[in-house]
């Protein structure tokens, strides 16, 4: 079996995640699983930051286009994006990707609380991707 990227860290991440799920259940806004989550990671000794704003850039502007906030970033290497939706769809599979390249990490977790049980994807990005 090959050895995933961060593997420790996103072990802890979902984790946390099942954790939050397991005691809340699904049918909360998205803001309550991270309030949530963010208790789990400090309890994982988890360093991370919430909500950090991101300036997305167009080819050669130099000025920024608009701005992005992911739900977290932990450890300075793994982005995390949350949902509370009945279901994933193909966009919000395509906005943490989006994420992740504007970021420039290569590895994200997409985790849904929305479902009776929680559903998570894990995304990595290859350097060449990252260079859009």
């Amino acid at each position: 079996m090959t050895d995933l990227k961060h593997k420790e860290i996103t072990e802890k991440i979902i984790g946390a995640s099942f954790e939050v799920h397991k005691f809340l259940g699904n049918g909360f806004q998205e803001v309550i699983y991270q309030r949530a989550l963010a208790h789990e990671f400090r309890k994982a000794r988890l360093d991370f930051a919430r909500e950090i704003e991101q300036d997305i850039y167009y080819k050669d502007l130099a000025e920024p286009i608009g701005t992005r906030r992911a739900d977290f970033v932990v450890e300075g290497k793994v982005l995390v994006e949350i949902k509370a939706q009945v279901k994933l769809d193909d966009v919000h599979l395509a906005q943490a990707l989006n994420y992740l390249r504007a970021y420039r990490l290569e590895v994200g977790l997409l985790i849904n609380f929305g479902g009776k049980s929680l559903e998570f994807k894990r995304l990595v990005l290859s350097e060449r991707k990252m260079d859009r």
